[in-house]
């Protein structure tokens, strides 16, 4: 009688509908995998990458990850070239690195490639750009040192040749995500002062004006910013190509840019911004295009009853 073969077991189903996504079960499973075949090396034998871009802040995000680290363990190890007999350059993972410091770790998992400056540049340009929060700052100088890694490795490209790039397949070599306009801008930003990228990392220098204000002398940043701490505004994208025509036909001093920045522009008009919902709480039944008419009569008649209360406060 012939023997029938076992039959296998079904596949473990990771999700109905949606056989391709992974369950936690799985990604915790492929995590202790790649742990255990990650090397583990001494944290004193670890060293930032050279020039790393992208900033390694102290913040509440940054808390939460040396909880979670703290809790778990670093579950992604780090990405590292060897630079010399024990030191290793880390690629990517320089926050799990920071926080691994902070809980005292003396080992740290790693996967150890043979990569060449201009390919380590590259690598570490690509995996951070994952990135979900990624300052106009980082991207900028990152842009440039993944531009001048290619460039170095002999690959062709205009990029540098003029403002803005014009030819797709340029652009693909420094991103998949930016137009080649876009990175010609970022990398434009590496011609601010410090004082200046802090302002379009702030968000009150816009990417367009900034790369306008990229092309004054550092002279001439540094007047600006004295004069936008004075005037306590900083310059929209038409104010910002015309310090750049001054500069270029006559010279720009803090008189011109006192001058220019001191007009008044609709977006720095100061501005009360308030919830329709809050508003619509206290008078349901008020329609929307009566509501700027409701809020002025009642700041009126709130204004007469403070007054009415200091006079019966002086009797």
């Amino acid at each position: 009688m012939a023997i029938k073969p076992k039959s296998k077991a079904p596949p473990r189903e990771i999700e109905e509908n949606n056989p391709t996504k992974e369950t936690l079960y799985d990604k915790v499973q492929k995590a202790r995998a790649e742990y255990v075949r990650a090397n583990k090396i001494p944290i004193e034998y670890l060293r930032p990458f050279v020039n790393h871009p992208y900033k390694v802040i102290d913040n509440e995000e940054m808390q939460n990850l040396v909880d979670s680290i703290n809790e778990r363990g670093i579950l992604t190890p780090l990405t590292v070239r060897k630079i010399s007999g024990t030191e290793y350059e880390i690629i990517s993972g320089h926050r799990r690195f920071y926080a691994a410091k902070k809980l005292g770790f003396e080992l740290i998992p790693a996967f150890i490639y043979e990569l060449t400056y201009e390919e380590a540049v590259i690598a570490m340009v690509d995996a951070n750009l994952q990135r979900e929060h990624i300052l106009p700052s980082e991207k900028a100088k990152a842009y440039k040192m993944k531009l001048d890694a290619i460039k170095s490795q002999g690959e062709r490209t205009d990029l540098t040749s003029r403002q803005v790039v014009g030819k797709l397949e340029s652009a693909e070599l420094v991103s998949e995500k930016d137009s080649g306009r876009q990175v010609q801008r970022y990398i434009r930003l590496t011609n601010l002062i410090p004082e200046l990228l802090d302002l379009v990392d702030e968000g009150k220098i816009a990417l367009t004006p900034a790369v306008e204000l990229s092309y004054l002398n550092e002279v001439e940043q540094a007047d600006l910013v004295e004069e936008i701490n004075i005037c306590d505004a900083t310059p929209n994208l038409s104010q910002a190509q015309r310090l750049r025509a001054i500069s270029r036909d006559e010279g720009l001093t803090p008189e011109h840019i006192g001058e220019i920045l001191a007009e008044e522009k609709a977006n720095q008009k100061p501005m009360i911004k308030m919830s329709t919902e809050r508003i619509q709480k206290i008078a349901p039944k008020i329609k929307e295009k009566d509501l700027e008419d409701f809020i002025l009569k009642s700041c009126e008649y709130y204004y007469r009853h403070l007054m009415r209360s200091r006079d019966r406060d002086v009797r």
